[in-house]
């Protein structure tokens, strides 16, 4: 393992808290798993109310990486062609022929906030989270591919329901993670107001580029992980399914539906990144544990049982990983 790339690595996440921490006031702990779903590759859902600096996060995440942003706000009357792009007739003015030139759409950025994705209906969402998946777009008989690296955030507001498209559960599992924007403190929420009511403008100064990412992507895919790590990962992910031999038994009782076989790999690739954001030489177990939260709390799907006991996801996954042994020999 090439200690000085990691060392590298390192180094280049400090230099973007510093630079963000210039703009976000707190929301440590937020930043912290953007920066490793930019690292891992990945896209993620931003969970929270209004006002908690979602926008400006990705949007000055996008400066600090010299990478370009586009913002797609969702409606009930967004069409896929508005996100992916369209065809549209063009008279060649020399020959006076007319041809079909396809014009890009908001989607054909390096970070692209979803705005409220839960606002538009599923067949916008689910062109959108095509792209994600496949990383092109389809136009007639021509597939565009986009830029790289190609990464989406997407933003829901977990307290406004009334008009709004629930994410389907098989197309919430294609975001590595899922992030929870809380509200800052009173401190923060006092530093933010006195920053944002003033006349300066903090300037972000590029600390990686397109180049440098997709290498540090390769990167965190090269770290060394063990078989026992990876097998705790998946039987980590597996106990979250009820049908599982070993499912606990509220898991049984209280979950509809586990984790899919993605989360064994996000929580692998997670765990490759935190080791080497962290100037480690490899993943271990408590690395695939920090990322439990963000990798399961959007792939276990509560049944009314556990709805009506108020039991939460969060609550499972907390029990799961005081529970589920890191060596089952």
């Amino acid at each position: 393992m090439n200690l000085k790339a990691i060392e590298a690595l390192a180094a280049h996440r400090e230099a973007l808290l510093r630079q963000l921490s210039r703009v976000i006031v707190g929301q440590k702990e937020v930043i912290e798993n953007v920066l490793l779903t930019i690292f891992c590759g990945g896209h993620a859902l931003l969970v929270g109310v209004p006002g908690l600096a979602k926008t400006l996060l990705i949007r000055s995440l996008g400066r600090a990486l010299a990478l370009s942003f586009s913002r797609i706000q969702f409606t009930p009357d967004l069409m896929p062609s508005d996100i992916t792009g369209t065809e549209i007739i063009e008279e060649d003015s020399a020959t006076g022929k007319r041809r079909l030139e396809f014009l890009p759409g908001p989607i054909f950025a390096n970070l692209v906030l979803a705005d409220e994705i839960n606002r538009t209906p599923p067949k916008t969402q689910a062109a959108m989270l095509q792209t994600m998946q496949e990383h092109e777009v389809s136009a007639g008989t021509k597939t565009y591919r986009l830029p790289r690296p190609f990464h989406v955030f997407a933003t829901q507001n977990p307290i406004e329901m009334e008009g709004t498209y629930v994410l389907p559960e098989a197309q919430a599992d294609r975001f590595m993670f899922s992030v929870n924007c809380n509200y800052p403190s009173n401190d923060d929420e006092a530093m933010v107001v006195r920053n944002t009511t003033g006349v300066e403008t903090p300037q972000l100064e590029p600390v990686l580029d397109a180049a440098q990412i997709l290498e540090a992507q390769k990167l965190v895919r090269a770290m060394p992980v063990s078989d026992e790590v990876i097998r705790y990962a998946v039987r980590l992910t597996a106990r979250t399914r009820p049908e599982d031999a070993g499912a606990p038994k509220y898991v049984k009782e209280f979950v509809r539906w586990g984790a899919s076989p993605r989360a064994s790999q996000y929580l692998v690739l997670g765990a490759k990144a935190r080791a080497a954001v962290s100037g480690r030489t490899c993943a271990d177990y408590e690395a695939v544990r920090s990322v439990a939260y963000e990798v399961l709390r959007h792939r276990i799907i509560a049944n009314f049982h556990a709805r009506a006991q108020k039991v939460t996801p969060v609550e499972i996954i907390e029990k799961l990983l005081k529970e589920v042994p890191a060596d089952e020999s």
